[in-house]
């Protein structure tokens, strides 16, 4: 815990294997994601495999809608509508699929520099009209504080759904913040996910830091077609804006997790959130 915001100068390689050994991205692209701590690969899925995606997620939207007592749906802060679905790599068939997709893990394996397993997966969901926003933040944070994960080996992974536009809420990252560790402040409570899952509240950076970290390196917004994917690293600051336009937006998320970085007991000294937050098991 600090008592005030600290800017830590990051420590931890980005990019863990330099030299190319696939045929999905090349070095110019390698070296982008190193610079900026994201890559954007439009249409990377076809439209038929999105379309069995789509329905799928449709059939999961469905059975979230009518189980109000299942851990791994999570709801809106001032609705019971639903707003993420945790661990569909484990409970679907065709997620599992996608998590395990060749050309995918071939571009992960390739900046971690090992094998992988998926730390966490889910669906987050974003209505025209209503679909909510979720605050700055680095997932590494979080994940270092409250799951024990010790070095920023790991990556996030979102696949768009529908297509995202500048206008319907879509994910907004701030290049080249990987490279800063913004230790936020204040003491996280007991089962802290169960809150901050619908609306966060710890582990949220000071504005000040926000402000050094956009001035330095601006706000952009990867947007595209359906199908394509979006890589960031587990530093990089992110957020995105409530959806007041009619267009949807959903995507699935794949976090991956170097099989040389497994977690560990959770550095808040607190007990460990469940497993299909953050799973154990490599």
């Amino acid at each position: 815990m600090h008592s005030e915001p600290q800017i830590l100068d990051r420590v931890d390689p980005v990019v863990y294997n330099h030299i190319i050994n696939q045929q999905v991205i090349n070095a110019l692209q390698l070296s982008g994601y190193e610079q900026d701590g994201y890559l954007f690969l439009e249409e990377f899925f076809t439209q038929e495999e999105v379309a069995a995606m789509r329905e799928e997620l449709k059939k999961i939207w469905q059975e979230a809608g009518s189980d109000n007592n299942k851990p791994e749906v999570i709801r809106e802060p001032d609705s019971e509508e639903v707003r993420s679905v945790f661990a569909v790599h484990r409970d679907s068939g065709v997620f599992h699929q996608l998590a395990v997709h060749e050309r995918l893990l071939a571009v992960v394996k390739q900046i971690l520099g090992s094998d992988v397993y998926v730390h966490q997966s889910r669906i987050n969901f974003k209505p025209g009209f209503t679909g909510k926003e979720f605050y700055w933040h680095s997932d590494f944070e979080t994940w270092h504080v409250e799951d024990g994960m010790p070095r920023m080996r790991a990556l996030s992974c979102s696949i768009a759904l529908e297509d995202n536009y500048f206008f319907n809420g879509p994910l907004m990252v701030i290049p080249g913040s990987h490279r800063h560790f913004i230790a936020c402040t204040g003491q996280t409570p007991d089962d802290h996910y169960k809150q901050s899952l619908r609306k966060q509240q710890y582990g949220v950076p000071d504005h000040d830091s926000m402000r050094w970290l956009t001035e330095k390196g601006g706000i952009v917004a990867p947007v595209g077609k359906a199908g394509s994917v979006l890589l960031f690293d587990c530093n990089l600051m992110h957020g995105s804006s409530s959806n007041i336009s009619p267009m949807p937006r959903s995507n699935i998320f794949l976090v991956f997790n170097s099989v040389e970085n497994k977690l560990v007991e959770p550095f808040s000294g607190m007990k460990p959130r469940p497993g299909f937050i953050a799973s154990r098991e490599a």
